[in-house]
């Protein structure tokens, strides 16, 4: 019998398109993957993926070049865009954790060429000088909030306020902030980021896009060099975008998150799914036995298929076969957040004024209501002065404190893992009430399911908002 044997094929001496080659070979080779690798020159890697990735379109052999690429000083607003890539790992700078400096932000070459330039500048200072005053007032009234635990060191502690006024604080920092971003990616996502980011209608990110390619092609000459704009993505969005000058403008939704679409037989389905792996039966033939049983055995065959996990415990993946749709609106600080959550499907709405923005409680309650309200409502006014001229450009004066529409799509089983991570008493209030009032629509309609979800014990979404979430102005919404 011959030996098993699992290894590293090292990255420091196998350039990534060597690696790619060396996994797509041993489909019509018998030689091991290291023997392979020894045999091939960069030059004749780029000769096979010529030929095989680009000329006859076998595009997964690039999925085997990984790249780790390192963005720095780039915008909040252009992140957003790079961190679309859902086949991709991402890790950034935290507002949470570090305090930024009043020079840490993005001045866009479609604002400093208009008009705008110097009012850009004062309102982006201003927000900046607003959140570096508010700073120690909020922390004293998170101080107050927030009592020291009997086992807690003081610098624990002080660290943990820390983090909380900074909670608060993140409100007023823009879009234009600028924010550091590491990012895992293989050669076949990143060419499909490339073509949406040189598309893409900020200018940023498109510099972005010829920068990151510059960079990858050193180490993937072949697999990213015909990454170019995409005239589909361009074209397609423009014509969409007429067509939805057309929809009639709807009231301000008062609701933070409406569950809008979802499967009234989501047990049913769950059960006939989970049962299906294990005996020889058709779906439908699944589904109407599971629609026929007693509601006490579908309760046992749930306990069985979800009970008994540990908080770590992934549970089945049959849950993915039930999908929710929701129409939320949150502050682009929770956004922000949420948008990492890349198993879902995810559609925003360009940032806008039209919904108002969000006042933190404990902003208000460190006297600097007034000054918050100052800072946010000039960015909004100099947005609505900006947009005209310098079009979606004009989002990067916006703070985290506007709200936005988002449609989110996702299975239950990545609602599972959304609501227990972003529910949880460390994470911001903000995302804390959008997912709880995720798993309270969820317990609404499919309450046996949502038992199992491990959400019973966190606060509820009315009693985030009462505590932390304070007021939304201008319009007249519940706070997110």
């Amino acid at each position: 019998m011959r030996e098993r044997r699992i290894y590293l094929l090292d990255p420091r001496r196998y350039r990534p398109e060597v690696i790619a080659v060396a996994f797509a070979k041993t489909s019509r080779s018998p030689e091991p993957f290291d023997v392979i690798a020894e045999s091939l020159s960069e030059e004749g890697a780029s000769q096979f993926h010529e030929k095989w990735v680009v000329g006859y379109g076998h595009a997964s052999v690039a999925e085997h070049a990984v790249l780790h690429i390192a963005f720095e000083n780039i915008s909040r607003l252009a992140a957003e865009a790079i961190e679309g890539v859902r086949l991709a790992s991402f890790t950034e700078k935290s507002t949470r954790f570090q305090i930024l400096d009043r020079e840490s932000f993005y001045v866009p070459p479609e604002i400093a060429a208009s008009p705008f330039r110097d009012a850009y500048r004062v309102v982006v200072e201003q927000l900046f000088e607003t959140y570096h005053t508010a700073l120690e007032p909020v922390r004293r009234v998170v101080e107050a909030w927030f009592p020291r635990r009997p086992e807690e060191s003081e610098k624990a502690y002080r660290t943990r306020l820390r983090i909380r006024a900074m909670d608060v604080c993140r409100y007023l920092l823009p879009t234009a902030t600028l924010t550091n971003i590491g990012m895992t990616v293989n050669a076949r996502a990143l060419e499909h980021g490339l073509r949406k980011w040189l598309s893409h209608p900020l200018e940023e990110v498109r510099e972005i896009a010829r920068t990151v390619k510059a960079v990858a092609l050193q180490e993937v000459p072949t697999l990213l060099k015909y990454a170019e704009p995409n005239a589909y993505l361009q074209n397609s969005a423009a014509r969409l975008q007429e067509w939805a000058i057309a929809l009639p403008e709807d009231s301000i939704p008062l609701d933070g998150v409406r569950l809008v679409s979802w499967d009234p037989e989501a047990e049913a389905r769950l059960i006939a799914a989970c049962l299906y792996r294990f005996r020889a039966v058709s779906f439908e033939a699944a589904l109407a036995w599971a629609r026929g049983i007693r509601p006490e055995d579908r309760r046992r065959i749930l306990e069985d298929a979800l009970g008994g996990r540990s908080p770590f415990d992934v549970p089945v993946r049959e849950l993915e076969h039930i999908v929710y749709t929701f129409d939320c609106l949150m502050d682009e600080g929770a956004y922000y957040d949420l948008k990492r959550h890349r198993m879902m499907t995810q559609t925003p709405q360009a940032l806008t004024t039209a919904y108002g923005y969000a006042i933190p409680r404990a902003m208000e309650e460190a006297g600097m209501g007034a000054r918050y309200r100052a800072a946010v409502e000039a960015a909004m006014a100099l947005w609505e002065a900006m947009r005209p001229t310098v079009g979606e450009a004009a989002a990067y004066v916006l703070p985290n404190a506007v709200y936005r529409r988002v449609l989110m799509t996702m299975n239950l089983r990545e609602a599972y893992h959304l609501c227990r991570l972003r529910g949880g008493p460390n994470g911001h209030f903000a995302y804390r009430y959008i997912a709880m009032r995720i798993y309270e629509a969820i317990r609404a309609v499919h309450p046996t399911l949502a038992a199992y979800m491990g959400c019973e014990d966190y606060p509820s979404s009315e009693e985030i908002a009462a505590r932390f979430g304070g007021v939304a102005h201008r319009r007249q919404m519940q706070a997110a």
